[in-house]
């Protein structure tokens, strides 16, 4: 009789053959490290740059080029990267505090509660999110943690009904009922046993959701309401359109999107990774 495997081992042997994710993972761990080395690799940029080279293309000197203040713009990706980064990881967890509850409550203990709980969540699902984020930064401030924490309470809804999804199915499960006949507590029973098997789709859908928190900063600070103290990469992509030689300097457009699309697609590549690595219906595909 062989050994069983565990769990963890079982995980990373299928994920490790889904192509998709492990290049996602590579593409987070390399802008992850990017991030944290930002100091040694490249100056924070500040004031104004080399203003005899404003406006120049990539070359040998600047490999991203040069801003309409002679700023580089390689500078500015990459210290773009850790803003980026942050406000992802931050409107994640706080889309998970406030929607991994109310999908758990709500899908566990039915009816009045559940009701509640997903009136709620249609509500904030049907609420024209980008006007309200606007409105939100435009009176809050334009800091980037409060730019995560507005992406984070708008970002909620989708988690909430996963959640709740696999809920109703594990609440069913013979091991709750189990559970609850011996007299275990609802609350150890809620976030031991339900909580513990709901959290493979959820931790798929917070990979996804930290790729379109991205998107969402990108385009508030390119509508002007990012973080003027912070590089982020729609703050190069709004003063880039401010000055008016986006046209003209390719070059500004071309290299925070490209970071963009990387990270936002290394995040839906690890969730589809992991999605497969967890799922046994779909490995056999």
């Amino acid at each position: 009789m062989q050994p069983r495997t565990s769990p963890l081992r079982e995980f990373i042997k299928h994920f490790r053959r889904n192509r998709l994710g492990v290049m996602g993972l590579y593409g987070i761990l390399a802008l992850l490290l990017l991030a944290v080395l930002a100091p040694i690799i490249s100056d924070r940029p500040s004031g104004y740059g080399d203003v005899t080279n404003m406006l120049q293309p990539p070359s040998a000197e600047y490999w991203f080029g040069t801003d309409s203040v002679g700023l580089s713009i390689f500078d500015q990706v990459i210290w773009g990267t850790r803003v980026s980064l942050y406000v992802g990881l931050t409107s994640a967890v706080i889309s998970i505090l406030i929607g991994v509850p109310i999908g758990l409550i709500s899908g566990y203990y039915g009816g009045r509660v559940s009701n509640i709980g997903m009136a709620i969540t249609d509500i904030f699902l049907t609420l024209p999110v980008l006007p309200l984020m606007i409105i939100m930064a435009a009176v809050l401030g334009t800091g980037i943690s409060n730019i995560a924490i507005i992406i984070g309470l708008f970002s909620w809804p989708q988690i909430a009904r996963v959640t709740r999804a696999e809920t109703l199915a594990i609440r069913e499960k013979q091991y709750i009922e189990a559970a609850r006949a011996i007299g275990t507590k609802e609350s150890k029973i809620i976030y031991r046993h339900v909580l513990l098997n709901a959290f493979p789709p959820i931790l798929v859908n917070m990979t996804i959701l930290m790729g379109t928190s991205v998107l969402s900063e990108a385009g508030l600070s390119f509508l002007g309401l990012g973080d003027p103290m912070s590089w982020s990469w729609g703050t190069i992509l709004q003063n880039a359109h401010a000055t008016g030689v986006i046209i003209h300097a390719w070059w500004l457009a071309l290299f925070p999107s490209v970071a963009i699309v990387v990270l936002v697609l290394s995040f839906n590549f690890l969730g589809i990774g992991i999605n497969e690595a967890l799922n046994p219906r779909l490995r056999k595909r």
